[in-house]
């Protein structure tokens, strides 16, 4: 006979509001370590030769860990108490953290980043339950709200931090100041948080972890390697046990694509297949019956693909064709917490004059103008303290538009299924990132080879050879080399070639990000109606993911 273990009930907690500032310490360094590497890459690049293929892995690695274990782990949460997950959440983060800043090369560091996103996975579906638990009413949506604040603000502050970090000390303490603060975030939420426990899981699915984890790890790998390996036709070789792929064939990337949507095809048959025979199931797939869910999800993941995928483009392009140092591309990026932090706050406001969805609106709007006035600004001439004022208006859009969405996505979720929907909308979200660094980064390497080159062919004094070479130099460089060109004495033409071709580039993968945001409110129409206003004040402490 399973035995069903008391949960902490709200208002028994002598200090629940110590509680809630230990679990945002550690929160804070998850969501900052998501960001912060931006803005580090170009340091990155020089201090351990990474390639623009192993710079997009260090960025692309966390968010796509992150979003494939989030599910799992919140059910193992549930099982197994959420304090002691999110106390062994920052034990791995802090380990992950370690080999991040003693990194040596490009192969350890992504590993490295990788545990970090395992430990980052564990602590956050905890912090979501335990805050759910320790809070009941107005008290909970004042919670819920610092608890959002405290992901938008650390998502913008994480570049300043970073850069500041990274021009006088290094990058490396980037990672490493975590280790403070994690024990600090330990010691409190010791002492402040009880231990809970959620409804009793029936059992788990593994088969459901492999195929979802499989399929995006390929789609991921597959959208990044397509510099290296070719988009069609191999370009290089690949061996991987009795798998061979040589120049002059088929490449491995489109294999891997296909082969990662077949996985997560089978998740879905997989998935339905327990839930029609009772079995636990990782994805449940009746969620998506409801309207307002299924929809909120599709535009959760669109959005993320275009929001945060812009993010990896500036740093490297201010660094590259401006020559900014570290720090003054971190406060410049930080702009964007100014604007995500206002609108953040009034969002609650502002949704009780226009309803959710439409505040949901609204932010992806504001979004669209700040990606767009973004590309306008980028140029060679023009300073990069341009940018602060689309960043800002990129941040109104931010903070509007996810200070709502995952209530919005929630709205209509019966109150017994909050906690898997809620980790499961996160996951979307996650990916969303993944993606999104992947794609738009294909889309400035692919572009800034491309347009590099051609620029280049009508410069008389090259050799075919030595344009092929350059080329690959500035690409497979992210664009850090066009720092070391303009001290090698030559024609300055070559400089301009890459620099202009750098910011063609950039501007293109602005218009391809803005073209997500905008698919995901056109998708956003498909939502059904706000409830009314009355309805949707008994129900505003929906805890967000």
């Amino acid at each position: 006979m399973t035995q069903t273990r008391p949960a902490t009930q709200p208002g028994t907690v002598p200090h629940p509001w110590w509680a809630l500032v230990s679990l945002l310490i550690g929160l804070s360094m998850i969501i900052i370590d998501g960001s912060v590497v931006n803005v580090l890459l170009p340091d990155m690049v020089e201090d351990l030769g990474l390639t623009q293929t192993d710079a997009q892995w260090v960025n692309s690695i966390y968010s796509l860990l992150f979003a494939a274990l989030l599910i799992t782990v919140g059910l193992l949460a549930d099982k197994y108490g959420r304090r002691l997950l999110f106390l062994a959440g920052i034990v791995v983060f802090l380990l992950g953290s370690l080999g991040s800043g003693s990194a040596q090369d490009s192969s350890f560091l992504i590993a490295a980043r990788a545990v970090q996103a395992i430990g980052a996975a564990m602590m956050l579906p905890s912090s979501i339950a335990v805050i759910n638990v320790l809070f009941e009413g107005r008290q909970r949506a004042v919670a819920f709200g610092l608890w959002g604040a405290v992901f938008g603000g650390a998502a913008g502050l994480g570049p300043l931090l970073g850069g500041w970090l990274a021009q006088d000390f290094s990058w490396r303490w980037a990672f490493l100041i975590n280790i403070p603060i994690g024990i600090i975030a330990a010691a409190m939420v010791l002492r402040t948080v009880p231990e809970n426990h959620g409804p009793p899981v029936r059992g788990f699915d593994p088969v459901g972890v492999l195929l979802s984890s499989v399929g995006l790890a390929l789609i991921v790998y597959a959208l990044i390697e397509g510099q290296d390996y070719g988009w069609w036709t191999a370009i290089g070789d690949f061996d991987v046990g009795p798998l061979h792929f040589g120049v002059g064939g088929l490449s491995i990337v489109p294999v891997a694509l296909v082969v990662g949507f077949l996985f997560l095809g089978a998740l879905i048959w997989w998935e339905s297949r327990r839930a029609h025979t009772g079995e636990a199931a990782l994805v449940d797939l009746s969620l998506f019956r409801i309207r307002r869910y299924g929809f909120g999800n599709v535009v959760a993941l669109v959005v993320s693909l275009g929001e945060f995928g812009i993010l990896f483009v500036l740093p490297l392009w201010m660094q590259s064709v401006h020559g900014t140092d570290p720090l003054t591309t971190g406060v410049i990026l930080a702009s964007l917490a100014i604007g995500t932090l206002a609108s953040g706050g009034a969002a609650r406001h502002v949704s009780a004059l226009m309803g959710p969805t439409w505040v949901v609106r609204l932010g992806m709007a504001l979004e669209i103008v700040g990606v767009v006035l973004i590309g306008l600004t980028l140029s060679v001439d023009r300073s990069p303290w341009w940018l602060v004022i689309p960043l800002i208006i990129y941040g109104l859009g931010l903070g509007f538009a996810s200070a709502q969405l995952t209530n919005v996505v929630l709205s209509d979720v019966p109150p017994i299924k909050s906690g898997q929907a809620s980790a499961m909308t996160s996951t979307f979200r996650q990916v969303g990132s993944a993606l999104g660094a992947a794609i738009l980064g294909a889309v400035l390497f692919s572009g800034l080879g491309v347009i590099l080159g051609d620029d280049l062919a009508q410069e008389a004094g090259l050799t075919p050879e030595q344009r092929t070479e350059l080329t690959n130099q500035v690409q497979t460089s992210a664009g850090q080399a066009i720092i070391g060109l303009e001290q090698v004495p030559g024609p300055g033409t070559v400089v301009d070639d890459a620099k202009a071709a750098y910011t063609d580039a950039a501007r293109d993968t602005a218009w391809v990000a803005a073209l997500f945001v905008l698919f995901g409110l056109l998708v956003s129409f498909g939502l059904p109606k706000d409830a009314p206003a009355e309805e949707r004040e008994s129900t505003h402490s929906t805890p967000p993911a």
